[in-house]
Formats: structure tokens, sequence, C-alpha cells
């Protein structure tokens, strides 16, 4: 597909590079908006990619969107070779506690809790992007055998650091908040941190690996990270 520029309100423009939701597209996501975000354009606010598009927002007093259009179209043509993410191994306590809904999505894959922990923990995942929640990462890679639908009626709190998923995709909550992903793992590693810069680990186009851990890793690690748990 070719890329696509169309206005998203007075002061911002969409790149769309696809229509679906795949690595190939995604990696060719994040290599554009990495281009335009290493231009140092005067205008340039924020470049945000998401599944298959790149949004880019401007400052309409500095240029205009046609001279917008002109700057970014010749960077269209990165290719997505030239944008690697970082590779980090997010480990994760599975199931009891930490992930009460893995036999849910045992029992509705026609798997055994152990072939669910096998199977999502063998991918390299790739950071789609960060929504919903401040350092909430989406994850695409995730295998469609565990593929599982979102809770009828979503939890008033889920616990920072949760490994969810929904639908077909698995995502990792950064901090405590309401949601209806299946609660599979929990990873105690801190995602989101106002007082460091950037403030979320993960940052759009990196990867992940899920290492599996034991609950006794898991504490000595979140005390490492957060302090003693009082949960």
């Amino acid at each position: 597909m070719e890329p696509t520029i169309k206005p998203a309100g007075d002061s911002a423009l969409v790149i769309s590079l696809g229509e679906v939701i795949d690595d190939e597209v995604n990696r060719r996501v994040h290599a554009v908006a990495r281009a335009i975000e290493k231009t140092g354009f005067e205008w340039l606010v924020e470049v945000v990619p998401a599944y298959s598009t790149v949004y880019v927002f401007y400052d309409p007093l500095r240029a205009g969107y046609s001279e917008v259009v002109a700057a970014v179209k010749p960077l269209l043509q990165v290719t997505s070779e030239e944008f690697e993410g970082r590779l980090l191994e997010i480990p994760v306590v599975y199931g009891g506690e930490y992930g009460p809904d893995i036999e849910f999505v045992a029992k509705h894959s026609g798997l055994s809790v152990d072939d669910v922990i096998e199977i999502h923990s063998k991918p390299v995942y790739r950071v789609y992007f960060l929504g919903f929640l401040p350092g909430f990462a989406y994850l695409g890679g995730m295998d469609e055998r565990i593929a599982a639908p979102r809770l009828e009626r979503p939890r008033l709190k889920v616990p920072a650091g949760s490994v969810g998923i929904a639908g077909k995709q698995t995502g990792i909550y950064p901090i405590e908040s309401p949601g209806g992903w299946r609660l599979i793992g929990r990873t105690p590693l801190r995602l989101f941190n106002p007082e460091k810069e950037p403030p979320t680990l993960l940052q759009p186009g990196d990867r992940v690996k899920f290492v599996p851990v034991d609950e006794y890793e898991f504490r000595e690690l979140y005390e490492g990270e957060w302090g003693r748990r009082d949960d």
C-alpha cells in the first residue's frame, strides 16, 4: 500500500502506511516516525506512532499543512530495516493470584496452563504503540492459539505489572487501574515511573521477551523495584 497523508485537525496530520495490523507494517511505522523525529524541524511538536499510522503534530504558527506535508513526504521512503528497537526481557510469574484468568484462557483455547505459559513466553513481541494508560504497551506477535475475549465486566482494580490478553493481543498494565483484559501473570518491573526520564520503561518499537519466573524470584525483583510488598 502506498502511504497516504491526511489532515488530523488544524495542527496535525496522519500518515497511513497500511490497512492491517502486522509486524512489517508496524516496523515501517516506527522507521518513518524515527526519521521524522531526527529532522529537528522547528515546527515539529510530537510524533506519535500507532498500529499502522504515524501522527505528526506541528505548530501552525511556524508552518502550514502543505509545508509540513512537503517536508515529510520524502521521509516516507525509509525502509523498516533502518530501525530496530531495544530487546528487553520482562520477568513474569504466571497464574495463581498473579494471573487469575490463566485457567480460563487455557480452557478457552483447549490447552493446559503450562501450554499457555510456554506459548505466551516463546515469541519476541514488538511494542506497537503506547496508549490507554501512561506506558501501557500494546504488543504485537502473540500466538492466536491463546487469544481470549475480554472480561464481560471489567475489574475495578488491576495491579500494576499485570500481564493480560484481550482478543489476539497481549499487554502489560503499567499502573493500577480498572481493566477488562484476561490476566495471566504479573511482572515485578516498574513500567511507569514519573520520576524518571523517560518515565516509561517500554518505548514504541522496542522488542519484548517474557521470561517465566517463580514467586520467590518475583518477590525478590519486586522489592528491588518497588520496596517491600504490602499486598
